[in-house]
């Protein structure tokens, strides 16, 4: 049993760090920046299921909030006021809701996994958007409507995560028969 927390333990760290990475793998877009991130929240949801998905992000957050420069413009408490600070969050409950989705599936197919990274996709946007638009109103001082603030953060990626969703379903698929029903991680 030991052994099993140990190794649950290291993969909720390494894909903590692997969003970190993808957070430096980026395409830069004004006010929200799109970067790799998201396939790693993907792959966290599919390969460790909800609770080690949900936790690998929270200590991607936490790392970052701490002061260490994980996040795509740099790290420190102060990032909570930036107005990307939501898609962060979003990647949490993203990574929850497909895990969630796969744990509840006996054997998994191609589909399952697109549905559920679009249902990721749906959660990063309910939390970003929402988000962005109150920090641009009440941190930045940018009077903005809300017709804006969802133009503003659909169009800082949201095609290609949707096609991001599916093209690592594709991945997800084969890491999932590979690795977690191999080694029973989920």
């Amino acid at each position: 049993m030991k052994n099993v927390q140990t190794k649950r333990m290291v993969l909720i760290a390494i894909f903590a760090a692997l969003t970190a990475i993808g957070a430096f793998i980026k395409i830069p877009i004004p006010v929200v920046p799109f970067t790799l991130q998201i396939i790693v929240v993907f792959l966290a949801g599919v390969l460790l299921g909800s609770k080690g998905a949900l936790y690998s992000q929270l200590v991607y957050i936490a790392v970052g909030l701490a002061g260490m420069p994980v996040f795509n413009e740099g790290g420190g408490i102060m990032y909570i006021f930036k107005p990307s600070f939501g898609y962060l969050l979003g990647f949490a409950l993203a990574a929850y809701c497909i895990g969630w989705v796969i744990e509840r599936i006996k054997q998994p197919q191609f589909i399952h996994f697109v549905i559920a990274n679009l249902l990721g996709v749906f959660c990063i946007y309910l939390i970003g958007i929402p988000y962005l638009y109150a920090m641009l109103n009440i941190w930045v001082g940018q009077t903005t409507s809300i017709k804006y603030a969802i133009m503003v953060g659909f169009s800082a990626g949201f095609f290609v995560d949707l096609i991001l969703a599916c093209v690592t379903a594709i991945l997800s698929k084969r890491l999932y028969d590979t690795i977690v029903q191999r080694y029973m991680l989920v």
